[in-house]
């Protein structure tokens, strides 16, 4: 599907380059559209109606959206700092993408490892550095395939899937999709939830995805595919094929502080009470965060800055934090 260049390539390094991408014919959609008004007011289709009708009122355009240049990810390193090879590879990838008229292409990921460690934190950051969106599927709460490809118009309380949805309904051609613990899918003989992901995931035959719903090809090639799992032997092995897999180790308990210093000053420097605070953490505090998984570190800082303030203290202090029992042996530190 066509493309056009909207954003001119030498625009500053931390501005996206963006073009426009159709991600469907207009002219299957109208002619859908025909097909159901000759059969009638049947009311069962009247959300299929609604659905064509969206789409031709938002158009097929999309943005297609990557940076200028290789952007300096010095940051990222450092805030994540057991995504490195992840991060590489991304690197690669925005590389290849420089100095060309190519959309940012990047191959599909499993990012392999203990829950807690920061898998899906790091998709969010990714979004945000390559600038586009983000949609999140928890997949240990899918049971169907259709909620990925949508269901058939004749089925009672049909509606499209959810990459239907992120291209057709979102702003993006490229959106981050991120399949959160694709090994805890479940379904049966007839629903198989990764289903879909067969085509999806391969870059030919994404370019025409089919969603049941709709029966509308769909452009979904440009798509970022970031799927996480704890145990990669849930996951069928044509899947696996599909993708990169990175084995993402827990944080070591010197690569942990950094983790807990960069959370406590991003928290603090984003809210106006974070003036009240001191700018760093004692080092006992950064100890105590640095055995509790990445997940729970938030959570541990708010309620520390929450009690400092009751106390109308500006230092956080140890005992202003919940417990870690036993989160060093949940997360499993690399030694």
């Amino acid at each position: 599907m066509t493309s056009h260049s909207l954003v001119p390539q030498s625009a500053a390094l931390r501005i996206p380059v963006a073009q426009m991408r159709n991600v469907f014919h207009p002219g299957d959609v109208e002619r859908k559209l025909a097909r159901l008004q000759d059969a009638g007011s049947q009311r069962e289709y009247e959300n299929l109606r609604a659905v064509y009708e969206r789409m031709l009122e938002r158009g097929p355009e999309r943005f297609q959206v990557k940076p200028s240049g290789v952007p300096d990810m010095s940051g990222l390193y450092e805030l994540l700092p057991n995504f490195t090879d992840v991060l590489d590879d991304v690197k690669r990838h925005v590389a290849l993408a420089q100095d060309s008229s190519d959309g940012l292409e990047v191959t599909p990921m499993l990012l392999l490892g203990p829950p807690g460690i920061g898998k899906t934190h790091f998709a969010r950051h990714l979004a945000e550095l390559l600038g586009t969106g983000m949609n999140l599927l928890p997949m240990s709460s899918m049971t169907a395939g259709w909620l990925l490809s949508g269901s058939s118009a004749q089925w009672k309380g049909a509606r499209p899937g959810k990459v239907f949805e992120a291209l057709v309904e979102g702003e993006y051609a490229n959106p981050v999709i991120v399949v959160d613990e694709i090994d805890k899918a479940s379904g049966d003989a007839q629903y198989d939830p990764l289903g879909a992901l067969y085509s999806l995931l391969e870059h030919d035959t994404a370019q025409s995805f089919t969603d049941e719903f709709a029966e509308v090809a769909i452009d979904a090639s440009q798509v970022i595919w970031i799927t996480t799992a704890n145990d990669a032997r849930g996951i069928p092995d044509p899947i696996l094929n599909r993708m990169n897999v990175f084995e993402v180790e827990a944080p070591t308990l010197d690569q942990a502080r950094t983790i807990a210093l960069n959370l406590y000053q991003g928290i603090r420097n984003s809210h106006d009470w974070g003036r009240l605070l001191d700018p760093e953490p004692q080092d006992d505090v950064l100890d105590h965060l640095a055995h509790m998984p990445p997940r729970e570190m938030r959570r541990a800082l708010m309620t520390g800055f929450g009690n400092a303030r009751l106390d109308r203290r500006s230092t956080v202090e140890i005992t202003d934090l919940p417990k870690a029992a036993n989160a060093r042996g949940r997360i499993g530190f690399v030694q």
